[in-house]
């Protein structure tokens, strides 16, 4: 296995416009809490709150680009939000590889997406499968 155990990955993504404007013209989520600055501020928050599902995209990259190796499928996934996210907010991405069995080469990340002012948007378990 070219993975071990304990092993640590950080990333950083920033949700930009690209980010936001490629989400909603692929998905068509058009909520209003995510699209409209007023109905958001309605709600109680400070501006409009980025899709959820952005996160399981860097996920997926994750998987896909950061792995010392690509062949590898996502065989689960749970996310748990905590904390909304925004436009242009840079989250710092730490997982690591806490359990591995190598008898089916499955392993199992435990992962959290941390905003800049160093409160946990997200955390959640990932699992995958090496071929």
């Amino acid at each position: 296995m070219i993975l071990r155990e304990n092993q640590e990955f950080r990333h950083r993504f920033k949700v930009d416009d690209r980010v936001y404007n490629g989400f909603i013209s692929v998905f068509e989520d058009r909520n209003a809490l995510h699209t409209d600055e007023e109905f958001a501020k309605g709600k109680g928050f400070p501006s409009k709150v980025m899709h959820g599902n952005i996160l399981n995209g860097f996920l997926s990259y994750f998987i896909g680009e950061l792995l010392p190796t690509e062949d590898v499928m996502i065989l689960s996934q749970t996310i748990n939000f905590k904390n909304p996210v925004y436009l242009n907010d840079v989250l710092n991405f730490e997982a690591i590889l806490t359990d591995q069995s190598e008898a089916v080469r499955v392993n199992t990340f435990a992962f959290k997406f941390i905003n800049e002012s160093l409160k946990t948007v997200a955390s959640g378990k990932i699992q995958i499968k090496e071929f």
